[in-house]
């Protein structure tokens, strides 16, 4: 099954698959429940024998700490682990409610109750065992020639990679197809090849020599062969000892994360011959063809490194060693959807050895998180049919709008842009492009065939009409609405290439937003997360993107110049954090979503000051409106996490973990005098340290 990371959050809402018994299971931990008020913030989290300046997480989050274990079917826990239990508990209750009323064949709904009841029924599970992937099995069996191997290769190539909306660099197959507007033409829609091959998270667990890496590497190898034997696989030891060696060849021709994540190095537009000339080895021209991409004249290559050294193993790497992956990368994939004996085997790889989490998630939360995946759109338009009101729309588009109007004043403000520079962004933030709640369209699943006894089946016919979908915008003028996450997503992107962003309904809930809160709150949560996503815009990446989404310089160089600097300033505050021994944040690595979270905060704040209109704020329950607003931004990252989990996230995530992203306080002025923090206390920047970019 896919494995996700979105954009916002830090990815600890779920473990890293979709594996996990009766619908309406109660966690037996106690988690993020909080004793908010109608300020909304929760008064009795916050730990006042630590003082704010000392460590602002600690001192808005600790007695929550303290009290807080984290669930044991989870790595994690926080604000987004409470919000995304809300979500997930009422699509359940919408899907059952489904699975009641019998809707007619064909429906969404009826596909909706079948696939979800396929995924329960593991009875059945159990009695096909392995016979789901038999075609898959005998597919790799039949590859007897590098050209054959090749079509087998490109028949697997699915859309499971996002390298700009989603930062999603991860796939298992050999390649992952990604489609959207050219970088340099908005027009139309191109198609996008990302590496792939390994069924770690990242290269650095092949390659990575630190002490942890190097046990989950023995870890991994006893598991894979644990599961060959499972299916009954002769040599399994050796067998596992070949995949593993082929893997760890691929990650060493794959390039890191940092380089993945700079743009301008994945501008890279191929014909079809260059393919054969700078990517020798595999035979493209069938690879191509299984993948139904024969008839693009043109891709785009976003690790040309990357591509020419994989498909340079397809060549010299023995075939049958080629089939051995295949054969266990088929089989680990399905592991979810297979009997018991596998899905266990492999949460406590996945689950427990890569993210701590001892205890596996009830069926029935496994189950709804790959209905949402498989028909995301379905149970969306239910979701936002019950419990996204055109209220709650419009208060946080109106609170959109001031915060996108407070950023743009911002601009007018900057003494170090040039009104050439200025003029292009003023132009960027008055094209953005925002949709609240939910798409206005929906993806249609006429064709896809759900049946409520082949949950594997259902999945995999579910990628191939995804991969179909995608494949059919290439060459077409690009849909500047579309959405890449579902209203029922605990999330919010941006949209580089649209220059839009989205907000599902899953996260307008409290404690993000409340409509009755106090105004102080919802900014300094919700208005935070808006102001993220606008200053994603205006990030490293977002930054180098015009109004139209095209990758264009209209910087001058003076202003690019003071731009690096101050990010610079910003790597090098990060890469200070140290979340376990040893262990740093990379600030390069997590560089863009820090400047969004610096530039989101302080575009919100001033949001907030507008909206008083002058008036000075009240005191509540002791607390100013500026303490308030940041207490509910040091909340809003409530977090706890395990080591192997931090580990996994300091080593695939572009985001700095939730206890340091609290810390952007630091860099605005406002919360110096709001906690009347002074030099001398471990946060404390002296102002001309402290990053002020947007």
């Amino acid at each position: 099954m896919q494995r996700f990371r979105w954009v916002l959050t830090a990815a600890m809402l779920t473990s890293s698959t979709v594996l996990a018994a009766a619908p309406g299971a109660e966690d037996n931990a106690p988690t993020a429940q909080a004793a908010r008020t109608d300020i909304g913030i929760d008064l009795k989290g916050i730990d006042h024998a630590v003082k704010p300046g000392n460590n602002f997480f600690d001192y808005a989050n600790g007695v929550w700490v303290k009290n807080t274990q984290i669930p044991a079917d989870r790595p994690g826990t926080g604000t987004f682990l409470q919000v995304y239990q809300l979500a997930e508990k009422q699509t359940s209750q919408l899907i059952r409610n489904v699975a009641q009323a019998h809707a007619a064949t064909g429906s969404n709904e009826r596909k909706i109750a079948d696939y979800y009841a396929a995924y329960m029924n593991e009875a059945n599970i159990e009695k096909l065992g392995l016979a789901p992937l038999k075609s898959d099995f005998d597919r790799i069996d039949a590859i007897k020639t590098r050209d054959d191997l090749a079509s087998v290769l490109g028949s697997q190539l699915r859309a499971d990679v996002d390298p700009i909306n989603s930062t999603n660099f991860h796939t298992d197959h050999l390649f992952g197809l990604f489609v959207t507007q050219g970088l340099e033409d908005s027009s139309h829609n191109m198609a996008y090849l990302l590496q792939g091959g390994i069924a770690m998270p990242s290269r650095d667990y092949y390659l990575s020599q630190d002490k942890d890496m190097v046990e989950t590497r023995a870890k991994y190898q006893a598991y894979v062969s644990s599961l060959l034997k499972l299916a009954g696989t002769p040599d399994a030891e050796a067998q596992a000892k070949t995949i593993i060696a082929l893997e760890t060849k691929i990650a060493q021709a794959q390039e890191n994360l940092v380089d993945s994540e700079d743009v301008h190095k994945a501008n890279n537009v191929w014909s079809r011959s260059d393919f054969a000339q700078k990517a020798p080895g595999l035979n493209w021209s069938a690879y191509f063809k299984a993948a139904s991409l024969d008839n693009q004249q043109q891709i785009d290559v976003w690790q040309p490194s990357a591509t020419t050294g994989i498909a340079k193993l397809v060549g010299s790497e023995p075939i049958d060693a080629w089939k051995q992956l295949l054969r266990y990368h088929a089989l680990n994939q399905a592991t979810p959807l297979l009997p018991k004996a596998y899905v266990d085997l492999s949460f406590n790889f996945y689950g427990t050895t890569l993210q701590g989490t001892p205890k596996q998630q009830d069926r029935w939360k496994r189950a709804v998180s790959a209905t949402n995946i498989d028909l995301g759109d379905a149970v969306g338009q239910l979701y936002v049919k019950h419990y996204f009101p055109p209220a709650s729309k419009a208060k946080v588009e109106a609170l959109v709008k001031n915060i996108v109007a407070a950023f743009d004043e911002r601009l007018d403000t900057l003494a170090w842009m040039t009104p050439a520079t200025r003029a292009k962004a003023k132009e960027k933030i008055a094209t953005l492009r925002v949709s609240v709640g939910y798409p206005d369209s929906w993806r249609d699943y006429g064709t896809l065939e759900i049946r409520a006894d082949d949950p594997l089946g259902n999945h995999e016919r579910a990628a191939a009409l995804e991969y179909k979908h995608q494949l059919a915008k290439l060459g077409q003028p690009v849909d500047k609405g579309e959405w890449w996450m579902t209203p029922q997503t605990v999330n919010a992107v941006n949209l580089p290439l649209q220059n839009a962003l989205n907000f599902p309904a899953a996260i307008l809930q409290s404690p993000f937003f409340d409509p009755n809160a106090d105004a102080a709150a919802n900014y300094g949560s919700i208005g935070a997360i808006i102001g993220h996503e606008i200053s994603h815009s205006f990030d490293n990446t977002g930054a180098d993107f015009d109004a139209q989404g095209r990758m264009e310089n209209w910087w001058t160089p003076e202003d690019a110049a003071h731009f690096q600097s101050a990010t610079q300033k910003l790597v090098k505050q990060y890469d200070q954090y140290e979340p376990l021994p040893g262990l740093h944040v990379n600030g390069q690595q997590t560089l863009g979503e820090n400047i969004a979270d610096v530039s989101g905060l302080t575009a919100a704040y001033a949001a907030y000051h507008k909206s008083l209109g002058g008036k000075p704020a009240p005191v509540i329950d002791g607390l100013s409106g500026d303490q308030r607003f940041f207490l509910a931004f040091g909340q809003a990252w409530r977090s706890k996490i395990r080591d192997a989990a931090q580990r996994q996230r300091l080593a695939t995530d572009g985001h700095a973990p939730a206890a340091f992203r609290a810390l952007t306080v630091r860099n605005i002025d406002g919360w110096y005098d709001a906690f009347d923090v002074k030099p001398g206390e471990k946060l404390y920047l002296a102002p001309d340290q402290r990053v002020k970019i947007w």
